[in-house]
């Protein structure tokens, strides 16, 4: 089920209703969360609802038996059988068809081709979410950082969380799994900030992202007939419209748990006006990124075994990060290349602050600001053209023509009519407005202290505006992480 579509409209409301009414009661308040999850997964395809089932049987079975088991070898045998079933899932489902693919061609390369086929397989939506948010459980149950539950509802309702169960944020079971065991009292105040919430990421989705997504469809699909300029201009709002679809999920999301009671994690925070790569991963998709440096970083020894080795593990990271984004060779590089500027970065710090300390670019703070910023910004907008391209070969096609500066005039069928393609230039700009004032005012804040005709009005016209200017039917495309 979408949160922009019809059916989402009409679920809401009604989830919404009926939770409020059995809130008084823990246990009938969490098997109404448990049942309507389900439904809103199952919406796609129930028979994957097993894999959603099987994995929260298991990580709670493990979970139990770490509590109370003393040796060693057998709790490292109940940690591998989580993760042998988890990560077994992912593997099979998302990456089974990629590792045939790379073998094949690998013994092309040495001249001996084989003849092995790919199977048909279907990947089920937030696969890759909800096994890295139960995989935490598991994991800090193991290092005895967290408690395993007794409450097999409560556990079943934290891995199948619906308003985050198919794009995040990827919660950690020490933050959301305690929140099953309370209850909650309507608040008006909680209620309203939730709807704010989820009102600001629907209009980033449908007006401003889906907006986009039709010019960088039309162009990305088709690199051949375009030119340098329209992959510029494309690449561009790529990277504006991934932004406004993910954080909008995001924003969504938090904002539907609010409503409930439920507190979930921020998961961006302006990453745009990041100042280096290293800040950047700080800001977007935070949930991912701590959960691959508490769990994949750390582990394989983080900063404590020399420069070396650090930079060994942060490459690691982003390398195995572009993986878990998409099974092809163009997430592979995407994330390889945020590896590598993240490395020299760390490696350049010192030399890199004599420098800008011997021109003086450390005492202005505003150019210091705006140079770094673009220079950030460049850098996350030419890594983002092999996370949207088709292929590899489209990739480098695209590189090519904007390099070699073929910068004709903007072709005249690139999806958007005049009039559209102005008011995303317009939507990209109060985007970034509302985003650098939000940084020093809460824009929620300053609504919420207005009256009440004030506060009404601005509700009105974001509704109408969402509702005459938001793109819907086979124009409006999925959110871009449902696809990891």
């Amino acid at each position: 089920m979408l949160f922009n579509s019809i059916d989402f409209v009409i679920f809401f409301p009604v989830v919404f209703v009926l939770y409020w009414v059995c809130s008084t009661n823990l246990r009938l308040r969490n098997s109404f969360i448990l049942a309507s999850s389900y439904v809103f997964y199952g919406w796609w395809d129930w028979k994957f609802l097993g894999l959603i089932i099987i994995s929260s049987f298991v990580d709670y079975y493990v979970g139990k038996k770490l509590g109370k088991e003393k040796s060693e070898k057998r709790r490292k045998l109940l940690l591998y059988l989580s993760l042998f079933v988890n990560l077994g899932f992912l593997l099979y489902f998302k990456y089974f068809n990629f590792f045939i693919d790379s073998f094949v061609s690998a013994f092309t390369l040495l001249g001996k081709p084989l003849e092995i086929s790919t199977l048909n397989i279907v990947l089920p939506v937030g696969i890759s979410f909800y096994t890295f948010q139960t995989l935490s459980y598991t994991i800090d149950v193991y290092r005895n950082k967290l408690r395993p539950t007794d409450n097999i509802l409560s556990f079943f309702a934290f891995v199948a969380f619906f308003p985050q169960l198919v794009a995040g944020p990827i919660e950690r079971a020490s933050h959301l799994l305690p929140q099953f065991s309370k209850l909650y009292r309507f608040n008006t105040d909680e209620v309203r900030s939730g709807l704010q919430l989820m009102l600001w990421g629907l209009f980033k989705k449908v007006v401003i992202a889906d907006r986009l997504a039709i010019l960088v469809n039309t162009v990305y699909n088709n690199p051949g007939a375009y030119s340098g300029i329209d992959f510029t201009i494309a690449t561009l709002f790529f990277t504006f419209q991934i932004y406004c679809d993910f954080s909008g999920y995001s924003d969504i999301a938090i904002g539907l748990a609010r409503t409930m009671g439920f507190d979930l994690m921020k998961n961006f925070d302006s990453p745009y006006f990041s100042k280096s790569i290293t800040e950047f991963w700080r800001r977007w998709h935070i949930s991912l990124s701590t959960w691959f440096r508490d769990y994949v970083y750390i582990p394989l020894g983080g900063s404590k075994k020399g420069k070396n080795r650090t930079y060994i593990n942060l490459f690691t990271v982003f390398l195995v990060s572009g993986l878990w984004h998409g099974a092809a060779i163009t997430f592979v590089i995407w994330g390889a290349l945020h590896g590598v500027v993240i490395v020299l970065e760390k490696a350049t710090k010192t030399i890199r602050n004599n420098v800008f300390r011997l021109i003086g670019l450390d005492k202005d703070v505003f150019s210091n600001r705006l140079f770094f910023g673009f220079v950030t910004f460049s850098i996350v907008a030419f890594a983002w053209i092999f996370f949207r391209a088709n292929s590899f070969s489209d990739a480098q096609l695209v590189i090519s023509k904007i390099v070699s500066l073929e910068m004709s005039e903007l072709s005249k069928d690139i999806g958007l009519s005049n009039f559209n393609f102005n008011l995303s230039i317009v939507l990209i700009f109060t985007l970034i407005l509302i985003e650098y004032a939000n940084k020093r005012i809460s824009f929620s804040g300053f609504v919420n202290s207005q009256s009440r005709v004030f506060r009404w009005a601005i509700y009105t016209v974001s509704i109408l505006f969402i509702l005459f200017y938001g793109v819907y039917g086979e124009d409006s495309p999925e959110f871009i992480y449902f696809q990891f």
